[in-house]
């Protein structure tokens, strides 16, 4: 009898946890892409990589620590912010401009919050 009440808590549980997944998952998705797209470069450990390159190797890394990383902010922090090696922080290169990644990929993020609000 007590199963009966815990089912519905359950069944409300899985739903509302894995569309919250689905959503950051979607987000981690679209900064993966925007960094493979943007065709700026990336600076990693002082040495220059072009932006699809740079995509692989954050997925890289993303993939082996998957389960750990459940926002899009945690997979900035965690994954593209800096060397888990070295700790030096990832820079990006956009035209002439040299920005911190982590910066440039929570402004990314704000961008596509506010686009998908709409």
């Amino acid at each position: 009898m007590r199963y009966f009440f815990i089912l519905p808590q359950l069944v409300y549980l899985i739903f509302t946890t894995s569309s919250c997944l689905a959503t950051d998952m979607e987000e981690i998705d679209y900064l993966l892409n925007f960094i493979g797209e943007s065709g700026c470069t990336f600076i990693r450990n002082g040495k220059e990589y072009p932006s699809e390159q740079a995509r692989e190797h954050l997925s890289y890394k993303y993939n082996h620590v998957k389960s750990r990383i459940r926002t899009a902010e945690l997979f900035i922090e965690k994954i593209a912010s800096q060397s888990s090696i070295s700790k030096k922080p990832y820079q990006v290169r956009c035209n002439s401009d040299l920005l911190q990644s982590r910066d440039w990929l929570m402004a990314a993020l704000r961008i596509y919050r506010t686009r998908a609000v709409k």
